[in-house]
Parts: C-alpha cells; sequence; structure tokens
C-alpha cells in the first residue's frame, strides 16, 4: 500500500489530528507522498522533517501504485484532488477541515480508524461519473473535466444572456437567463441544487440543466442521459460571459461553441462504515429534518 495526500492548508485547531495521520503512516510503515501545496504548512507547523518527505504536484507524478489519495480540506479540496486523478481510478478518500463537507465526509476525528479501515479492507468504494468539455478555444487544456458542474454565467453586465442548447443534434431550448448550470450526479447537491434542481442519486446515469433565474418561469431544470451529448452557444450584450467548471472559470466569448459529455473514465470515492450518499443527504442537508421528529 502506497497513499498520497493533496490539500491546501492547515489550520492549527485541526494540527493535532493531521499529525496522528503522519504517525499513523510511520508507525505501520505505510509509504506516501504529499502535494506540494501542502510543503508551506508542513514547516509551519513542523510535522515532519521535510528532507524525509516525497513530494509531488501535477496528475503526471501519480501513477497507479497509488492505493488511495486522501484529500485534506473541504469539498472544494475535493473538487481539486479529482482533477490530480483524472483517469487513474485511484479511490479517493475526503478529510474534512472545511464545513460543509459533503464529499469529504470524514471527521479529523476519526482519522486514525478510518486509516485502519483502509489498511484492513473495511470499505467500498463508489464510481462518480465526470463532465468533460471541448471547443474551438480549448478551455481549461488538459484538465477540461468537473465533477460538480460546468456553468455558463454572464460576466459583466446586468443584462440577461441568452443560451442555445442542442440535445443530441436536436435544437432543446434558447434559455434568457442569468446562466445555466449542467450538473452530474455528484454535483446535483451542489449549486444546481441552489437554483432550484433535483436531487439525483450517484448511480442514476444522469445529469441535469438547471436554469439560473430564467426569465421565462416555465422553463425548469431537466434531467438528460449522462450519454447524451450537449452543445451550448452563448449571446450577451457585453460580448462577455464566463464558462465554469467546478471551481475555475475562463472567459467565453459570443458565438462560441461547447460541447460537452460524460468523460471516459470515472472517479471512485471512499465510503468507510456507517458513510453514503442517503446518511450525507440527513446529515449534511438536514434532509427531512423536522421538530415535529424530534
Amino acid at each position: 500500500m502506497k497513499i498520497a495526500i493533496y490539500g491546501k492548508k492547515i489550520e492549527m485547531s485541526n494540527s493535532q489530528q493531521i499529525q496522528s495521520l503522519f504517525d499513523f503512516l510511520l508507525d505501520n510503515n505505510i509509504p506516501f507522498i504529499v502535494h506540494k501545496h501542502l510543503k508551506n504548512s508542513l514547516e509551519q507547523h513542523s510535522f515532519l522533517l521535510l528532507n524525509s518527505i516525497e513530494f509531488f504536484s501535477t496528475h503526471k507524478e501519480l501513477s497507479n501504485e497509488i492505493s488511495f489519495l486522501l484529500s485534506i480540506g473541504g469539498d472544494g479540496t475535493f473538487l481539486d484532488t479529482a482533477l490530480l486523478v483524472k483517469d487513474l481510478n485511484i479511490p479517493i478518500l475526503g478529510i474534512n477541515t472545511g464545513r460543509l463537507g459533503f464529499l469529504s465526509n470524514t471527521p479529523t476525528s476519526e482519522i486514525t480508524s478510518a486509516l485502519n479501515d483502509l489498511l484492513n479492507g473495511n470499505y467500498s468504494t463508489e464510481e462518480r461519473s465526470m463532465l468533460c468539455l471541448e471547443s474551438d478555444k480549448n478551455h481549461f487544456g488538459e484538465d477540461n473535466f468537473a465533477l460538480n458542474e460546468i456553468s455558463i454565467l454572464k460576466s459583466d453586465s446586468s443584462s440577461m444572456i441568452t443560451i442555445h442548447t442542442e440535445l443530441n443534434g436536436t435544437h432543446l431550448n434558447s434559455y434568457w437567463t442569468d446562466g445555466l448550470i449542467i450538473s452530474t450526479a455528484t454535483g446535483s447537491t451542489a449549486y444546481s441544487l441552489s437554483c432550484g434542481g433535483p436531487i439525483m442519486m450517484p448511480g442514476s446515469g444522469n445529469f441535469v440543466i438547471t436554469p439560473i433565474a430564467p426569465h421565462n418561469l416555465n422553463v425548469r431544470p431537466i434531467v438528460i442521459d449522462d450519454g447524451a451529448i450537449l452543445k451550448v452557444r452563448v449571446e450577451s450584450r457585453s460580448g462577455k460571459n464566463l464558462v465554469a467548471m467546478d471551481s475555475r472559470s475562463e472567459d467565453l466569448l459570443n458565438g462560441e461553441v461547447l460541447t460537452i459529455q460524460k468523460a471516459e473514465f470515472k472517479i471512485a470515492i471512499v465510503q468507510l462504515k456507517n458513510q453514503s450518499f442517503v446518511n450525507s443527504l440527513r446529515n449534511k442537508l438536514n434532509w427531512g429534518l423536522d421538530q415535529r421528529n424530534g
């Protein structure tokens, strides 16, 4: 077993728990590598002798010899981790040092027990589909993948934009709106949900198209097969728009055609005992919470 660790910053409030992670790996002679983003935090908190740590910084520096990749942070950090893994099929375990922790659903207080479960095989994995974006402008280069959603957004004007969409070669709709979200089942509990989109189970094999503040109120979110090919073209008064993939964004000009479809690979998410999508709905989103049931 070899473990890779990704994170951006370690706060003092979590330093003791994160130290226990490294202690466990060293005590059990488990080899590991650490992303360079963590280097400054390691120096500040003096976790380990830095000359004894192997660092990595890109997807290309990972390999199939990695058994698991630990994501230390919130859900945003987890999305970055998925982009690091891409097609390597390395299972990701999210350790939550953020706020909601819907994807990073292992609390820091359970790090040692979580690592024991990994060591003893007491876990399962869920495969999650990703979105792929293609365009003549080659937006996002080799990182043109998103685990949660792709969003088309207005940029520097209060005016609505028009988003023309084509589904499997057939005109679907011209949305007059503030933007459009194309979400995976994983992302259905994120931006799409806040804009009125439905919650989808991870294995449902669907994506959802959710308009943001549409002018026509009869234009509602629509669920599509994740094998569909969606083409999008934007018009706006300013001519300046944005295309976002999870937390990353780039400028999008009028008339550019974007092709959005399912990626050829999936991301594997580690689920430990008593962890599941349904449990996360109840515990993280307070789903079904009612004082009458208390």
